[in-house]
């Protein structure tokens, strides 16, 4: 079994979403008022708490196949839903793909749940739930990828980063800056 990568994983999936969560908050005044931003964000938060409840549940027990494939697949269908219902707050093509991305790794996570012989009748020789483990981690990565560019996404609200330097001077030439050359 996998009680190692469970543990630290779980703690990963959960620190990273506690710092999304203090993004969210320092965004929240600009954010709040725009419904894409915020199915955006929400998006985000699913790339880390779901891969996390699904690691911190098969810990319950796990010497048990049984749990870690109801968990997963559970959780994993269930987030191929509500990313679905969520996917068109995208904005680009990159957005766009990266959900898509995520809808397709779940409904992987989500069959080799169900279905964990599939893993080998395709020929590889790793076990179901290292194939899994694998694919968590793509999901996690992808959602740090995402929750990057939605951080620097400048939305309604949101002046050019210049006309926030106070006394900055404006135009091309323009000496930006205490001390710029």
């Amino acid at each position: 079994m996998l009680t190692d990568f469970y543990i630290s994983f779980s703690a990963l999936c959960f620190t990273i979403l506690g710092l999304w969560l203090v993004v969210v908050q320092q965004r929240f005044s600009r954010w709040a008022g725009d419904q894409a931003l915020k199915r955006r964000s929400f998006g985000i938060a699913l790339h880390f708490s779901l891969p996390g409840i699904m690691t911190l549940v098969a810990l319950v027990d796990p010497q048990s196949p049984a749990l870690w494939r109801t968990s997963y697949a559970i959780v994993a269908l269930g987030g191929t839903l509500v990313l679905v219902a969520v996917r068109g707050a995208a904005p680009d093509a990159f957005g766009k793909a990266a959900y898509a991305g995520a809808i397709v790794l779940y409904l992987i996570v989500g069959i080799v749940a169900i279905v964990p012989h599939l893993v080998r009748d395709i020929g590889l020789a790793a076990a179901p739930v290292r194939v899994e483990a694998v694919l968590l981690c793509a999901l996690v990565f992808l959602g740090v990828n995402v929750a990057w560019m939605l951080l620097f996404d400048v939305g309604p609200g949101d002046a050019a980063p210049a006309a926030k330097v106070p006394g900055a001077v404006q135009g091309p030439g323009a000496v930006q800056g205490p001390g710029a050359v």
